[in-house]
Order: C-alpha cells, then structure tokens, then sequence
C-alpha cells in the first residue's frame, strides 16, 4: 500500500520541483541577461541580434564603471545609508515592538492599525510631501534626507514581524528573570534580544535592500550635491538619452548586486529561520 502511495505521489512531486525550477529560471533571467551585458563587448551590445552568451568576454564596462572618479565616493554613501537604515530601523523596531507585546496602554490597536495604513501607502505619493518636509529641515543634498525616509518606510512592517517574535517569547521566562534579579533592561537586552535576533535579521534583509536600491529619493533629495549621491544615482552617467553606454549600466548594476549578495550569504541561517517562524513556548 505504501509503495503505491509512493508512486501516485511521486508525479505530483516531480511536477511541482519542475516548477520550482521554472521559477527559478524566470527570477534567474533578468540577471543573468544583466552579467552578460556586463561582459559583453560593445559590438555584441547593440547588435541587432542578441545571443544569450558571448565568446569574447571583456573588462572594458568594469573599468569604466571602477574607474569613474565618484565612483567610491558613491559607494560609501551607499553603504552608510544603508548600515545607518539597518541599524536604526532594528533598533527602534525592536523596541516598539516589545512595547506593543508586552504593555497594555491606549490606543495600542488604533497604533498597529497605523501601521498596516501606513504600509499601504504608495512611496510615490509621498515623495512630494517629503521633498517639502526635507526642505524645510534643511536636510536636502545630505544623507539625512535619504536615512530618514528609509527608516519610517521600514519601521511598520519590521514593528508586525518582530510582534511575533516578541509575542512568542513566554512570559514565564521574563518573571523568572526578574525573580533572579534581572532589571527591566537586562531582559530586555540580554535575553529578549537574542531570542528575536533570527526576526531582526530577517527585517533586516528588507531594510538593507530597499535602502541599497533607492533611486526615488536619491534623485528627488540630492539635487545639486552630487558627493552625496548614492550608487543608483552613478548609473545615470552612462545613460545619456541618445548614445546610452549598456555596457557600463549592466557592470555598474553587477556591482551594486554583489554587497546584496554577501550580505544575503552573511545572514542566511539566521534569516532562514527568521522566516521559519517564532521561538517555541
């Protein structure tokens, strides 16, 4: 009985690791297409009739890419807009939420319902807003301009993630901290917070990208400082309307993906089981 079972199921998952692997060949597409075009001489570029590889690999778009002169400069901007939007959001995140777990206070439903509203909202909708509000600040052409939005868009979905997280955690193991002689901030720091780490990486994953990939607000905050432009932005300089250097935009977006990546390999186990679910009572 059971070998028959075995074979009936073993169609269904045949059919569906194919598409598995049919999806990963779709989501895989575009950056292989990208890599190409990274490696590919300028003949192959514009020809007329793409192939999807190349005999003649070439450098030439890599050193025009490494070797434009902001090209650090960028860089680094990125990374500190990035590391700050990272570090900020999981921090303030982590803190909102246990509060919103752990105490009882009012209007504490009507403020989680804010937070799936604001999840709502589209980004373009809010980019003239925030110009304005940016501006009178006085924080355009500064990073400050492009951390601060980042971390109020990532706060409300990090808030919901890590609600479950801290939700989770038994309230036993906290009474029994301060039956010890733990402080409230003791708990808090060194038994709570490594109990949510797996969920802070995972929000964190969703932080970092969003913030490493901006082009939105990088064009509509940075307007005449270009030092503080970010990677997004170091793509417009080989997209000219009427001769656009390809080569030099798909090496430049190689580029960029390459710190996602490591990133990504960093915290894979822990995002794994970030996204895996809450620690058990």
């Amino acid at each position: 009985m059971r070998a028959v079972r075995g074979l009936v199921a073993r169609p269904w998952r045949f059919a569906a690791e194919a598409c598995a692997l049919l999806v990963a060949v779709v989501v895989a597409s575009p950056l292989y297409w990208m890599v190409l075009g990274a490696f590919k001489p300028a003949g192959e570029i514009r020809s007329s009739e793409p192939r999807p590889w190349t005999l003649e690999p070439s450098l030439d778009s890599f050193r025009r890419v490494l070797g434009q002169q902001e090209f650090g400069r960028y860089f680094l901007n990125s990374l500190v807009v990035a590391g700050a939007v990272v570090i900020a959001s999981g921090v303030i995140a982590f803190l909102a939420a246990t509060a919103v777990t752990r105490f009882r206070f009012r209007f504490r439903t009507t403020l989680l319902i804010m937070f799936l509203v604001a999840q709502m909202v589209p980004v373009e909708a809010l980019t003239i807003p925030l110009f304005f509000l940016m501006r009178d600040f006085g924080q355009l052409n500064t990073l400050g301009s492009l951390i601060l939005p980042h971390i109020a868009f990532s706060l409300p979905f990090a808030i919901w993630m890590l609600r479950g997280f801290v939700k989770a955690v038994p309230e036993a193991l906290e009474e029994a901290a301060y039956l010890d002689g733990a402080s409230r901030t003791r708990f808090l720091w060194q038994i709570l917070f490594p109990l949510v780490l797996p969920g802070l990486v995972a929000t964190s994953v969703f932080s970092f990208i969003s913030a490493w990939n901006d082009f939105l607000f990088a064009k509509s905050f940075i307007i005449s400082d270009t030092s503080q432009s970010t990677l997004p932005m170091a793509l417009l300089v080989f997209y000219e309307p009427d001769d656009p250097d390809w080569g030099g935009v798909m090496a430049g977006s190689t580029v960029m993906t390459i710190p996602v990546l490591v990133f990504f390999v960093l915290v894979q186990r822990r995002l794994v089981s970030g996204l895996g679910g809450a620690v058990k009572d």
